[in-house]
Order: C-alpha cells, then structure tokens, then sequence
C-alpha cells in the first residue's frame, strides 16, 4: 500500500474515533468563523443543552473551507457560520455532504461608507469592496442591483458567480474583491464596502451605520451545519430544540444588538 493512502487511510481512523470519543461522553464541539453566532449559541441554546446532560465545546476557525472539512471528518459535530448557498459551495468543492438543520439570526449585508460617506449616484470609477467568495459576491451585487447601481444576469448562478455576470454597469463601478474579513479594516482605501454582516457587527460597526442593507431573502439566512450522515443524531435534534426554545427566543428578543437581524420564520 502507498504511504499517502497509508496516511489517508490512519487521518480517517482518528477522525472517526475523535467523533465517537464524543459521542460517547455526550460532547457537542461547535466550530465558528468571526462574527455573532457563538455569542448567540453560548448564551441562548447552551444553556438548553447543558441541562440535557451535553458538555459544550468551542473551536474558532479563521475560514470556511476548514470548519466545514471539520464538520465532514467528525472532527466537531456542528458548525454556525455560513448560508446555504455558501454552504453549497463548498460541498461542491470538497467533495463533501453537510447540510443544514436549523436557521439562526442572521445580521445583514450592508453597503458601508469608505471616502464617500452619503448615498449618491456614484461618478464613474466609483471602488466598492466586495468579497472575494461567489455566493456572497453575488450577495453584494444585489444590493447594487436593488440601488439601480448594476443589472445581473437573470440566471445567475449564486454558486459560480464572477463578475462575467454583470449585464450592465452604467456607473462604470469598479468592484474590488478581497478577503472578506479585511473589508472593514480596508474601508479608508475603498469609497463603499459591501460586508457581510457577521464581519461588521464583530468588526465595531452598526448595522443601522449602513448606507444600504440587503432585502431580506431565506437562503442568505445562516444555518447550524451538521455532517449529512448526522441528520437524524439525537445531539442534531436537541440542537434545533435548543434553538426553537422559549429561552432562545426570550434571549434574541432582549437583547437590542440583534434588531435588524434576518430573522428565522420560528422567531417571527
């Protein structure tokens, strides 16, 4: 046997026993990127599962394709970070099967001020930041499309989007992509951003500083991620249960930093 698939082969091994090491000590490890969700899990679904018997355990990841390869190996049970249209996309791309089993509060996409401070028809050159991932790229220029600003493609696919969707661009708009993580800290170097929500609100900005917010739409909505072989685990089921709980709701609805958050349809 060759060394790689001798490796492979031992990587999968302790992946699969990490998994059950946890199971078996009723440990539920939550993965998180920058941004509200592990806020909103430790303090208004935790406290649900830890009364059901469940350890919880935090890991941070500085990006997405990690944290979902995590949740494929069974490396942790659950990820809060992403929407399922992102989550799509990386299911393509690792060759893996994670979905997504409940809705959390979600903040927005916002246009944010850079040089230019106002709403305005933007002069031609006009650089709006813009990130770097095809789903939430696309995600930023439908906030330009609902200001008059671009027109897309109307079969854009949120999946593969690039810029070779864009139909028309009147303004002559230069769309600067980058990491979306470092929008906010680039905002001085560019007239707009359009940043996720999670970036800004972990990053000190207000959702109400927004010159533009995105319409509200479900499948920008993040969801908890769980590996697909997971759906019908018994730590799955209490999750969304902690989630749809009185004292869930009772958290999201006291505590102001969540208004403007895309709300799921069982909070509403």
């Amino acid at each position: 046997m060759k060394k790689p698939v001798v490796l492979g082969f031992v990587f999968a091994l302790l992946s699969s026993s990490s998994f059950l090491a946890a199971a078996q000590d009723n440990i539920i490890r939550v993965g998180f990127n920058p941004g509200p969700y592990k806020e909103q899990f430790e303090k208004g679904v935790a406290p649900f599962l830890i009364k059901k018997g469940y350890k919880v355990e935090y890991k941070d990841f500085s990006d997405g394709i990690q944290v979902n390869d995590a949740v494929a190996r069974g490396n942790i049970e659950a990820n809060i970070m992403q929407h399922p249209v992102y989550l799509k996309s990386v299911n393509e791309r690792l060759g893996i099967d994670n979905i997504g089993i409940v809705q959390v509060p979600t903040p927005p996409m916002g246009l944010y001020g850079g040089k230019i401070k106002t709403l305005k028809t933007p002069a031609a050159g006009t650089v709006i930041s813009v990130p770097n991932q095809p789903p939430n790229e696309y995600r930023a220029l439908l906030v330009l499309q609902s200001l008059g600003w671009v027109k897309l493609k109307p079969d854009s696919d949120p999946a593969t989007f690039s810029q070779r969707n864009i139909l028309e661009n009147p303004y002559k708009i230069v769309l600067k992509e980058m990491d979306n993580a470092q929008q906010v800290r680039a905002l001085p170097d560019v007239d707009y951003g359009l940043i996720q929500g999670n970036f800004a609100v972990s990053s000190g900005l207000k959702l109400n500083s927004a010159l533009q917010l995105e319409t509200p739409v479900s499948q920008f909505i993040n969801v908890v991620t769980i590996a697909g072989k997971n759906k019908d685990a018994q730590f799955a089921k209490d999750i969304v249960a902690g989630y749809h709980s009185a004292d869930f709701k009772n958290y999201i609805l006291t505590h102001e930093q969540y208004n403007g958050y895309l709300q799921p349809d069982y909070l509403k």
